[in-house]
């Protein structure tokens, strides 16, 4: 569909619920993969989303896990004196009172209001970038500390099931439909030595030692809305991914790819480690964030989470490479076998570096007292 066509039935479509009114203008909105943005402007501002069904095979759950958390976080924002409207999403009905619109092709669309004087960073431009987002995914926990996890669909089933990722991956080693493995036996060779490493957070769950919580399954910076005036993370978007799931794995994202020394697809491998700095930075505003309601064990586990889902994603890497490159865009010639050796190479100095990373988390869990 061109762009023109694309833009007119957006517009048709905005018209579908019932707060938009005058649309002024309609365009393209955002640098995101996955669904069709825009930015509706009237008397008010709104972002209009089509949801990608091809990721998200069941939009109305998605939907419903949507509604049910940012409503709950409604009521927790609104009792503590916050401002409900800014500090999380606000889900807008269409004209039959449905959180979505359902067009003729049987497409999903959602709306929402727009954040105003807000704004999202795609890189970390100071350390003040990493500690807020860190503090926005703390707080995020805090606030759904006693929201009932166990009742929010796995909107993509299975996304953080390491052990099950390593069977698929043993799979893709066995069937080698590109005949590809003898080039990366060494690669191969390395997450099957750790194979423990997909199991700890799976059996530490399914023996009840961690608590499953409400995770938000894509702590990247970019979604969270920070305050243009004051520079203070105030709202975390892109709920999508909401499902169970264990904070430590939310944490550890956000350690993969914020406290790397390099890119992720990076070549030179001598660039790439994990900053210590970066660490305690991310941990401070992480534990300020939750206030206490991790355990004592979850605290414990954090390194574990940044161990955990580097080793996934490094092994889903070379599983996509093994493939064929069907899963994870490519640029270039063994783009996803460079992304692999940069999470190995991650993985490898968190192991070097683990005495410093237990400490770290020890000592700032010590200074401000989080542990229950």
């Amino acid at each position: 569909m061109e762009e023109k066509q694309k833009l007119e039935r957006a517009r048709q479509v905005a018209q579908q619920f019932e707060q938009v009114g005058v649309i002024k203008s309609i365009q393209p909105y955002g640098n995101g993969h996955i669904n069709d943005t825009f930015l509706v402007e009237g008397e008010k501002n709104f972002i209009l989303q089509r949801m990608n069904q091809s990721i998200f095979l069941k939009p109305e759950e998605v939907m419903e896990n949507i509604l049910g958390v940012t409503s709950f976080l409604k009521k927790k924002i609104a009792s503590a004196g916050g401002d409900e409207m800014r500090e999380t999403l606000t889900v807008l009905p269409d004209r039959e009172q449905k959180p979505f619109y359902l067009d003729e092709d049987g497409e999903y669309w959602r709306m929402y209001y727009v954040i105003e004087d807000a704004i999202c960073y795609d890189q970390v431009e100071k350390d003040e970038d990493f500690y807020e987002s860190a503090l926005a995914f703390g707080k995020f926990q805090q606030l759904l500390a006693d929201y009932p996890a166990k009742t929010l669909h796995e909107t993509i089933p299975g996304f953080h099931d390491t052990k099950a990722r390593y069977e698929v991956f043993l799979q893709a080693v066995e069937e080698d439909v590109c005949g590809r493995a003898k080039n990366v036996e060494e690669e191969i060779e390395f997450f099957r030595a750790r194979k423990e490493t997909a199991c700890v957070l799976g059996d530490m769950l399914a023996e009840g030692k961690m608590p499953l919580r409400v995770t938000h399954n894509d702590t990247k910076l970019n979604n969270i809305m920070v305050d243009k005036k004051t520079g203070k993370a105030i709202c975390v978007i892109d709920l999508d991914t909401v499902m169970p799931g264990l904070a430590v794995n939310d944490f550890g994202d956000s350690i993969r790819f914020g406290a790397s020394t390099a890119a992720e697809d990076e070549q030179d491998l001598s660039k790439v480690s994990c900053d210590l700095r970066l660490f305690r930075i991310y941990t401070e505003g992480f534990l300020e964030g939750c206030d206490g309601n991790l355990t004592d064990t979850e605290i414990a586990m954090l390194p574990m989470g940044a161990k955990v889902m580097t080793y996934e994603n490094g092994m889903r890497f070379l599983t996509d490479y093994l493939k064929g490159d069907v899963y994870f865009k490519i640029h270039r010639e063994n783009h996803n076998l460079d992304r692999c050796r940069t999470q190995m190479k991650l993985v490898a100095d968190m192991e070097e570096k683990w005495e410093e990373l237990e400490e770290i988390v020890r000592s700032v869990n010590g200074q401000n007292g989080h542990n229950r």
